[in-house]
């Protein structure tokens, strides 16, 4: 019987085969890679970068209580900061420049963190909203220091004149109690009261000391 060999199999070598014309090296592959990861993580710092400077991205700019506040105090640009808040929560009478609170009174205290608005500091706008149109605020020191630090804002007071005795002013309202600068001057009493009223009050006081009673 004939017998037939088998030829033995060969696995062809790939490393002679020729490599097609749109294959990329690998290390060429790496480098693209890394290229791109680079472009993509600048571009990324860039438009944060953007972001971060506009008014809209970072809200609205409000002057917030830098620390605790008392009621009456002259305030200053340190006592304020500038905190961003998102538009539809920024109070309607915002304050954005700490220039603008330089020696302004605060009619109320205030926490570390809270709005100081054109409404909370003693001029004609609070005066309005406090007390309604054609009032006027009248500065005053009361005969008794004691009583003038028993007054808060929204305390409803008489007026009344000594030498002789006289009611100046009934119901007048206190806007703000301003801290004594010393122990013998006592605190200054910021009160609303209609202009004529305020006008003559103001007028007397030059001459008489004044007390009030509460109401």
């Amino acid at each position: 019987m004939a017998r037939f060999t088998v030829p033995p199999l060969t696995r062809r070598s790939t490393a002679s085969s020729p490599r097609p014309a749109y294959a990329v090296a690998p290390g060429r592959r790496a480098v693209s890679v890394l290229t791109l990861r680079r472009v993509a993580a600048a571009l990324l710092v860039l438009a944060a970068a953007v972001l971060a400077f506009r008014p809209s991205a970072r809200g609205t700019p409000v002057l917030v209580a830098a620390r605790p506040l008392p009621p009456g105090a002259a305030l200053s640009a340190s006592d304020v900061r500038v905190a961003f808040v998102p538009p539809e929560l920024a109070p309607a009478a915002v304050l954005s420049d700490p220039a603008a609170v330089q020696s302004a009174v605060l009619v109320a205290a205030a926490s570390p963190g809270e709005p100081i608005t054109s409404t909370r500091l003693l001029g004609p706008e609070h005066v309005r909203l406090a007390a309604g149109p054609g009032h006027g605020a009248v500065p005053l020191r009361l005969a008794d220091p004691g009583v003038a630090r028993l007054l808060r804002p929204g305390t409803e007071v008489d007026v009344v004149a000594a030498d002789p005795h006289e009611v100046l002013a009934r119901s007048a309202l206190v806007l703000a109690v301003h801290p004594e600068t010393s122990s013998r001057d006592g605190p200054v009493v910021v009160l609303a009261l209609p202009t004529d009223t305020a006008t003559r009050v103001a007028s007397i006081t030059l001459d008489r000391p004044v007390g009030v009673t509460l109401r």
